[in-house]
């Protein structure tokens, strides 16, 4: 696991050495052997080019100036093993590298979802679904490219430059000085562009987090967008943040530019001395033309990984900065976790209760002492207004969130005694908006289970009334759902999600609103599939709607996070209080209105 590293976007000190390591012991190591090969092949395609140059010097003064036709031959032949060796080497370690990068990707990607995947809701709630993407996806992409680049530069091209430089070396060693004297002047400058770059690098990927989010939102908004004439709204915002994309990455490049750039002009300007002063000993006859040309060759083919490997720094920041953002993810730990020493999940259908319960969300409190008890098998509903806390019991049930204070127990077995798996296999749950994949319908049901056979799975479908409408779906159970169930109603959705819960057939029922966003026929439907499937169970229900829990064995009555009154529905009329109140707002005018 990588270092602890501070949230992305703070500067931090990081190395070419630090990146490789990381992706060394987490993602390459298992492919050391086809990284052995694929360095070995860039090694022999970047020896080449010293070879090349060591043959311009018989091709000048044997083939040429001497006219010796049998060098003619073995030159024209070396060179051309030369450039066949180049060219298989060269694809074979491509082909190698392609191959070695997608795995290694492939399991970056793979470990970055399991984390995330691992951290408490709370963590969704300040990360937007674009952000996470781009650093699963985009972040990726960079840091593999980058790091194959820089192999490559270390296996090759400072291979090639070393024997390029050996090859103008033993030519004359103060033509060589003279070429790169102004090569350590480079230094200071490209320490600046480095730190310029890593900063550009940074906002890049933010940004690009900024584009997938914005993408996100419209997508899955696409008709509260076309309801509300905004589609020009956020055509305008994505427009924005295209051009701050540009500006970003146009900065980046021309940071990337600039040390290349600058050893474009030191070794011209050292090209020029060795030219006037290799130039006067050619003429003096002190040096041939071919040793001249060796040294040309050999000085002039350094100059494209001499190139490579001073972009290399401005690869690597970029590559830093995508490092930074992952590593901040990865090294985030789940709060809410299992207990050391858990207890055995409890058996048959449980009490739930809830002592003195106290939970804030930051600054905001949400529940103030709530205590309540929901009997085992039997059916409680909790009622109140908005934000009165319904939901968040839920939550601190299930251990989505954890209470600052006071205890949730069940079977009175407090919950964070419970392997935290154990416990969450104890519900199902049905909400009103019911998530549902861009999968078949089968395949929404199942959810990976494979031990359901096609008698069982058919009881299902009709306890859950989707055999009422599946067989009018195109490919019936194997039909895709579509984005988020957008191929289904929403009737058909919970109906979806009630056949899910029959086949989990837990010990408890959670039922968050699941039929407030229905019509009257498709309410009729997917209550009388919830009856059912509430049978034998302990049942928690939240509803606005007085006319589901009407039949609660016990009404939790909830204001501003704590519990006012617990009864029945006749006790709490007869008492008055908020539920009264409720109660006559929906059913004074038409008490026995069905549609009410």
């Amino acid at each position: 696991m990588a270092p602890p590293v501070p949230e992305s976007g703070k500067e931090q000190s990081q190395s070419a050495t630090s990146l490789f390591w990381w992706l060394w012991k987490d993602y390459l190591r298992e492919h050391k052997w086809l990284l052995v090969a694929a360095m070995l092949l860039m090694a022999v395609e970047g020896s080449m080019l010293a070879l090349l140059a060591r043959l311009v010097e018989p091709m000048f003064d044997q083939v040429f100036a001497a006219g010796d036709t049998n060098a003619l031959y073995w030159v024209g032949l070396g060179v051309m093993m030369v450039f066949i060796i180049r060219a298989l080497t060269s694809s074979a370690q491509k082909i190698l590298m392609a191959y070695i990068k997608q795995l290694a990707s492939a399991a970056m990607r793979r470990h970055l979802l399991r984390h995330m995947l691992s951290l408490d809701s709370s963590f969704y709630q300040t990360h937007p679904p674009g952000q996470l993407i781009e650093r699963v996806q985009g972040d990726v992409n960079v840091i593999n490219s980058v790091w194959g680049s820089i192999l490559t530069a270390l296996s090759r091209d400072l291979i090639a430059l070393v024997g390029l430089m050996s090859v103008a070396i033993s030519v004359d060693w103060r033509w060589t000085l003279m070429a790169i004297v102004g090569v350590p002047l480079l230094i200071m400058p490209s320490l600046l562009v480095q730190s310029y770059i890593r900063r550009r690098s940074r906002s890049a990927r933010q940004i690009a987090g900024q584009i997938s989010t914005r993408l996100d939102e419209v997508f899955h908004g696409i008709n509260p967008i076309k309801l509300n004439a905004l589609e020009e709204y956020q055509a305008k915002r994505y427009d924005g943040l295209l051009k701050k994309s540009i500006e970003v990455n146009v900065k980046t490049a021309a940071g990337q530019s600039a040390v290349p750039g600058l050893i474009d002009i030191m070794t011209g300007i050292g090209f020029l001395g060795v030219l006037i002063y290799g130039g006067s000993e050619i003429i003096a006859g002190e040096k041939t033309s071919g040793e001249f040309m060796k040294f040309f060759t050999a000085m002039g083919l350094a100059f494209d990984p001499l190139r490579r490997l001073g972009a290399m720094s401005g690869q690597w920041q970029m590559a830093a900065a995508s490092v930074e953002r992952l590593q901040y993810v990865l090294n985030l730990r789940p709060t809410i976790l299992s207990p050391a020493e858990p207890k055995a999940r409890p058996e048959g259908s449980p009490e739930i209760t809830f002592d003195d319960v106290h939970l804030s969300y930051g600054e905001l409190p949400v529940l103030h002492g709530a205590s309540f008890t929901a009997k085992a098998g039997k059916t409680t509903a909790l009622v109140g207004a908005s934000g009165a806390g319904k939901t968040t019991v839920f939550n601190v049930l299930t251990r989505l969130v954890e209470p600052s204070s006071g205890e949730v127990k069940i079977n009175d077995l407090p919950v964070n005694a419970i392997n935290l798996q154990d416990l969450r296999s104890l519900f199902s749950v049905v909400s009103q908006d019911s998530a549902l994949f861009d999968e078949t319908v089968r395949d929404n049901i199942l959810l990976d289970r494979t031990d359901v056979g096609e008698a069982e799975l058919a009881k299902v479908l009709d306890a859950a009334h989707i055999s009422d409408f599946i067989s009018k779906l195109e490919d019936g159970l194997d039909g895709q759902a579509g984005p988020r169930g957008s191929k289904l109603s929403g009737g058909q959705r919970q109906r979806v999600a009630i056949g899910r819960a029959l086949l989990r057939n837990t010990p408890i029922l959670l039922l968050d609103e699941a039929t407030s966003a229905l019509d009257t026929k498709s309410e009729a439907i997917v209550q009388e599939a919830l009856e059912r499937l509430s049978e034998g169970r302990t049942t928690l229900v939240i509803a606005h709607r007085l006319s589901t829990v009407r039949n609660a064995d016990s009404i939790v009555v909830m204001d501003q996070g704590r519990v006012v009154d617990q009864g029945t529905h006749d006790a709490l009329l007869e008492r008055g209080g908020i539920y009264a109140d409720l109660y006559n707002m929906q059913f004074k005018r038409n008490e026995d209105d069905p549609n009410a």
